[in-house]
């Protein structure tokens, strides 16, 4: 089998993904045809659109102005006969819009036949061959490729303790994490009760889904259910908030404004009117400052004890038949298995788990990029988001499109953790 050959090579076919591309192509044109775009759907944003099925997402919680083309304003150039499908606030747009939007999108830049059809298993920086990485695919083949990047999203399911020790005793499929839920393929859940654990807007569609067929809901929160429009406050999607962060040189601090912008799940306002009506109806009861200490199958049902004790009695005569974890997940580059080969020839400094990568997203000593999650030190507390996409493609794109921002470092160098170009 030949060896297939490539200048940039992408894993993963997101909507960061998509991102970085067509911002490369806006730049460089002619760089169509060697970049190689990897993912096991073979199909640009299969999983995000699988992902907002599966929890029956109808909007989006980012604004228009936010999506992978590189005019702004192309989103809501394409709604422009379609006004009822974006909504307030900040003319969010709903899902199949932004679907049909993104299909656009690809068939503009050519990128229909861009994406290879095959997970990469292992990414091997090729020491007898400097500057060169070979990606070995699913399917058995090997791919050379001049530089990488990682838009694979990134990050293990959190499951907490009493719930890893759950599963091993019942693996039946009665307690599951958030993304391995999937709405419509439930049947009918009448007579069910449906614990969520959970405080982000994950958690509140689960529970939408699960009252529309039939089940009553618990949902259980460490602190009080609270509202925001975004994951973070609007000043984070500009230079009002990012400004600061960027001045800011040590990453631990960094860390701590990134922890402190997200602080952990919220829900839209719009999605807090839906949980409180749902509540005075009778459907859901909400459990606030409350956490599971323990989780015991008993016949054909969940004997669920809290460890506050205040209410740890506000579960225990109550049978939970599915308990749903939408509890996020952690960070940590050095456990990443496909990283492992990286972390070996190039190791790298981390704060929390992340890592210490240049302006232009680099990785230390090789010319691997990455994206989403893994940038919050570089990119703020929107990595992860669309928006984030953006601003992690302002730092990759001159590094790929210019020959003379090609690696530079040697390998006991530091790397310059200013914000992306």
């Amino acid at each position: 089998m030949a060896q297939l050959q490539t200048d940039i090579a992408v894993i993963g076919a997101g909507p960061q993904a998509l991102t970085l591309v067509t911002h490369v192509l806006q730049k460089k044109a002619k760089l169509r045809d060697r970049i190689k775009v990897f993912d096991p759907s073979g199909t640009w944003m299969t999983q995000w659109h699988q992902q907002f099925a599966a929890q029956e997402i109808d909007e989006l919680r980012s604004p228009a102005v936010h999506h992978p083309d590189p005019n702004a304003y192309a989103l809501r150039n394409f709604a422009e006969r379609r006004p009822q499908e974006l909504h307030p606030p900040y003319d969010r747009p709903g899902t199949g819009l932004f679907q049909e939007f993104c299909q656009r999108l690809v068939k503009r830049w050519q990128l229909q036949n861009h994406v290879v059809s095959a997970r990469v298993v292992r990414l091997e920086p090729l020491s007898s061959q400097p500057s060169r990485f070979q990606l070995t695919l699913s399917t058995g083949a090997t791919v050379l490729a001049r530089r990488v990047v990682l838009a694979t999203g990134g990050g293990q399911p959190r499951y907490p303790r009493w719930a890893q020790t759950a599963i091993q005793a019942n693996p039946s499929g009665k307690l599951r994490h958030a993304y391995q839920v999937r709405l419509p393929e439930l049947g009918d859940l009448t007579g069910e009760t449906v614990l969520i654990v959970g405080s982000g807007l994950s958690s509140g569609h689960l529970a939408i889904g699960a009252v529309k067929r039939g089940a009553k809901v618990l949902m259980m929160a460490r602190r009080t259910f609270r509202e925001k429009i975004f994951d973070a406050e609007p000043g984070w999607l500009g230079p009002k908030y990012l400004k600061g962060f960027y001045a800011e040189p040590d990453m631990e601090t960094r860390w701590q404004m990134v922890q402190q912008a997200r602080d952990g799940g919220s829900v839209t306002p719009a999605m807090m009117m839906q949980l409180r009506r749902l509540q005075r109806q009778g459907h859901i009861t909400l459990y606030e400052h409350c956490q599971v200490s323990d989780a015991h199958w008993r016949g054909d049902a969940w004997t669920v004890c809290c460890g506050t004790q205040e209410v740890h009695q506000c579960l225990a005569h109550q049978p939970i038949h599915r308990i749903w974890l939408a509890t996020g997940t952690t960070l940590d580059i050095q456990t990443e298995p496909l990283l492992a080969d990286v972390l070996a020839q190039y190791p790298i400094e981390t704060v929390h788990g992340l890592p210490l990568l240049d302006k232009h997203l680099r990785w230390p000593g090789c010319e691997l990029f990455v994206m989403g999650p893994w940038t919050a030190l570089q990119v703020g507390p929107v990595a992860r988001n669309l928006y984030g996409g953006k601003l992690a493609s302002n730092g990759i794109v001159p590094a790929i499109t210019k020959p003379s921002l090609s690696f530079a470092y040697g390998s006991g160098a530091k790397p310059n953790p200013t914000a992306p170009s």
